[in-house]
């Protein structure tokens, strides 16, 4: 459906109402103005007043409200009053008592009122030992097909049941998807929550439109939410870098005070070689990098407004015609000039990195993780571009080629011996491919080439340090659409994901599990060899599926082969030999492979149908995003299946790495094998 074709005043069943008065401001919480100098969380946001003040905030204005109207005659308790109670108390299961207490009436109306609502199922009633009586939204009411917006203000989270088209497309310009509910994407609730990285990031050109995004899917007006995100708003504004008319590069702050308590206490001196006047400095352009993490992580991230070298002119063109959101991200990029691509596997990140080459026409540096995803990018762009082989090098171990586009490791771009030779070219646009590893401190040397248009591409742009910001700050923001409304859509197909608990093979192999300890335990828990035989089922019970089984452990690996008769690739295979087992998968002369974590990332095995995790770097939640995503694509069903030793850490690992993919809005159910 198009946006147009969506009405938010009357698709959205909201709490509250349009002409209500704003929420006053909640005393204790500073205003902030141009002068003032406050921390990245304003007062009151942190777990204890956010506990303390949800009443508040979403109360205020109705108790206010209310009290106006106290003589008038009681009025009846709806569903949309429900909701309000809701709303205001924070949770969807209440108490009559607690209906009173928040729509400002007697227990008895409200009693009766949701005795009333409970008859017709417009909502849900259960008789509890702790409380006699406590209702709840039912399955089956009048809004079932109508969507429920609902704010909790001082945690800067929005619930949305039946979210429309235009309200997700709000959101996803101001708020975070955290968690998704439901299995059927046409009955989900959503649960969105607005950081400050996600208002840094807003992709408006003032203030007023961020909050009329804002204004346009929430139910009323929220003073202490709007002024937070004013504050964050104004703090994405108040650094900036720019190119000096003598060609050095400035840092400019937005008053004196600004530069002389957070520059001066957050940056290096040696960062900066002199003052300019009580608002800019003269920086070292080779500490650009240091200078914008530093402030970012003071809370004042930095707008980097300098001239960008455009590098020698490149002629190409684009050959494959973007989808509409891939012609967006380019389009964002090229307003922003810097950002990351964020999307699931399958979502054509790489076409839309080709498009924005095209539209940058300059000398392209390429950086990538491994040789193997050289030779990819390499059919890449002659597939998707007019890009002849001369026009593209591979510089690595393997082999050292300069060229218009050219395509490093990230390895190889850190070492001091090859600097010199990426330095000395003017490249317009570099592209960090699995920009999740630019953090890493081997791979962050290579982001010293910040004078150029920048871009990132990651479907998991998160580390289990809980260092992604860094990403952001060296690269640019996040450019891209939530997974859910790619599957929705059917440019990427949703894999089916299952947790398999598997039980011990005999109790020999668990008597040895008991006994070990620490590290040793984690590890028989993963090499469970009962394993080995659900690994056998899945695959007889798939036998038209070409199979990927991923391993943690290279003994592990070896013995799987061994029992299913497949060729086993790991970090010790050959160069040359991974390729050709790879290709062989493609080509469907193999139809199993078993890998370790060379294949999480960065390898294109597009007709893979099945994935399964026999053992996996603990909880990471991007590597089960990766492993989950070399299934994904346009086209066909997959699914994945995660291994999990019962009763042992491998639990909590594989559904702490499942928790990520749903989230993402993927449908993950657990099965207990055996019983």
């Amino acid at each position: 459906m198009d946006d147009s074709d969506e009405n938010p005043s009357t698709d959205r069943t909201t709490v509250g109402n349009q002409d209500e008065p704003a929420e006053t401001p909640e005393a204790g919480v500073d205003t902030v103005d141009d002068e003032a100098i406050v921390d990245g969380e304003a007062a009151g946001s942190g777990d204890q007043a956010d506990n303390a003040k949800d009443a508040s905030d979403a109360g205020d204005a109705d108790d206010a409200d209310d009290a106006v109207h106290a003589d008038d005659a009681v009025e009846p308790i709806t569903l949309e009053r429900f909701y309000e109670a809701v709303e205001a108390e924070g949770q969807s299961v209440l108490t009559a008592q607690q209906v009173a207490r928040r729509l400002d009436t007697d227990q008895s109306t409200a009693r009766d009122g949701l005795d009333e609502l409970a008859a017709t199922e417009d909502l849900g009633r259960l008789d509890v030992e702790a409380d006699p009586v406590v209702f709840y939204p039912g399955e089956m009411n009048d809004l079932a097909t109508q969507e429920r917006v609902v704010v909790f203000p001082s945690r800067r989270e929005i619930v949305v049941d039946q979210p429309t088209q235009y309200t997700r497309a709000q959101l996803a310009q101001f708020a975070h998807l955290v968690d998704t509910t439901g299995s059927d994407p046409g009955t989900r609730g959503y649960l969105y929550r607005i950081r400050q990285e996600d208002v840094w990031a807003a992709p408006f050109e003032d203030l007023e439109e961020l909050l009329g995004s804002i204004r346009s899917v929430l139910p009323r007006r929220y003073a202490h939410l709007e002024e937070w995100v004013t504050d964050q708003w104004k703090r994405a504004h108040r650094f900036r870098l720019y190119t000096h008319e003598d060609d050095y590069v400035v840092l400019e702050a937005a008053n004196e005070s600004l530069m002389g308590n957070v520059a001066d206490n957050h940056l290096e001196d040696e960062w900066l070689r002199a003052p300019i006047s009580d608002t800019e400095a003269w920086v070292v352009e080779s500490e650009i990098a240091a200078i914008k993490r530093a402030l970012y992580e003071a809370g004042y991230p930095v707008e980097d407004d300098r001239d960008l070298e455009s590098g020698e002119e490149l002629d190409v063109e684009a050959t494959t015609e973007l989808r509409d959101y891939q012609q967006e991200w380019v389009e964002t990029f090229l307003e922003n000039r810097s950002g990351v691509y964020v999307g699931p596997p399958g979502s054509g990140k790489t076409v839309a990195a080709v498009g924005t080459l095209a539209a940058v026409g300059g000398e392209t540096l390429i950086l990538v993780p491994s040789r193997e995803l050289a030779d990819q990018w390499t059919a890449e762009l002659l597939a998707h571009s007019t890009l002849d082989e001369a026009d593209v090098g591979q510089y690595h171990g393997g082999q050292k080629e300069i060229a218009p586009v050219t395509i490093a490791t990230y390895q190889t771009a850190g070492m001091d011996r090859h600097r010199s030779l990426f330095d000395s070219r003017e490249w317009g646009l570099i592209v960090y491919d699995e920009a999740h590893h630019i953090p890493a401190p081997v791979f962050s040397r290579s982001a010293d080439l910040q004078a150029r248009h920048r871009l990132g591409l990651s479907a998991t742009p998160v580390r289990e340090t809980g260092s992604e910001e860094e990403i952001y700050t060296l690269i640019g923001p996040p450019i891209g659409a939530d997974w859910d409304k790619l599957f929705a859509a059917g440019f990427v197909q949703e894999p089916e994901v299952e947790i398999r608990y598997v039980p011990w093979r005999d109790d020999a192999a668990r008597d040895v599990y008991v006994s070990a300890t620490g590290r040793e335990r984690r590890r028989l828990a993963a090499e469970n060899p009962a394993k080995i035989e659900e690994a056998r089922y899945l695959l007889s019970k798939h036998p038209d599926k070409k199979a990927l089984v991923f391993v943690e452990y290279i003994d592990q690996g070896e013995e799987l082969a061994d029992a299913l008769d497949a060729p086993f690739i790991s970090g010790e295979t050959r160069h040359r030999e991974r390729n050709r087992r790879f290709e062989q998968f493609r080509q469907g002369e193999i139809d199993t492979l078993v890998v370790s974590r060379v294949g999480d990332e960065g390898i294109d095995l597009p007709d893979a149908e099945l994935a399964i995790v026999a053992s996996g770097l603990g909880g990471s939640r991007r590597q089960g995003a990766q492993r989950a995503g070399r299934t994904m694509r346009p086209a066909g069903s997959a699914e994945v299946a995660v291994l999990a030793t019962r009763g042992t850490s491998e639990e909590e690992f594989a559904q702490r790495q499942m928790r990520h993919l749903a989230q993402k809005g993927v449908r993950v159910r657990e099965t207990n094998v055996g019983e």
